[in-house]
């Protein structure tokens, strides 16, 4: 009787690690989906409250990359940073949201991006540039480190 409940034990034990360690992968592949379809947005011109691959803004951006995976983030920038838990910009990891104040004040957050990749200590986002639609940048730049509000994990 003592080995049968170890060997259940033992199975459920087994069920439970595999059931994380696919949740992983599936969450994995949701945050890449969320890249993936950011970057095919790549070249799609700004436009202020666009969200069309005619025109769109960053928040617009965010919001359809993750809807792709089925996560629903409000449409504007402010309330999207809001959402999620917040990540210091040390520990950022690709999927994670980024918020920047853009505008007059310092700390209101304008504008957003999602990380795409980190390597070799650089940090790279997307986001819709008002100058040059949807692009890539790197977070350490000097106009984008100065920028800098908060980042969130959605995933």
């Amino acid at each position: 009787m003592k080995i049968g409940f170890w060997i259940v034990l033992f199975g459920l034990c087994m069920l439970l690690f595999s059931a994380c360690s696919a949740s992983r992968k599936i969450r994995q592949q949701n945050i890449q989906q969320v890249i993936d379809t950011a970057k095919s947005f790549q070249g799609t011109p700004y436009r202020y409250g666009g969200s069309t691959r005619a025109g769109m803004d960053c928040s617009a951006l965010v919001y359809l990359s993750f809807r792709s995976v089925g996560i629903t983030l409000p449409r504007v920038s402010v309330d999207q940073s809001r959402v999620g838990k917040r990540v210091s910009k040390r520990k950022l990891k690709k999927g994670d949201v980024v918020f920047f104040a853009t505008g007059r004040r310092r700390r209101r957050v304008t504008h957003a991006g999602i990380v795409t990749e980190k390597k070799r200590g650089s940090t790279y986002f997307i986001h819709a540039s008002t100058s040059l639609g949807v692009t890539e940048d790197h977070i350490q730049s000097k106009y984008w480190s100065r920028k800098w509000v908060r980042a969130r994990r959605i995933f």
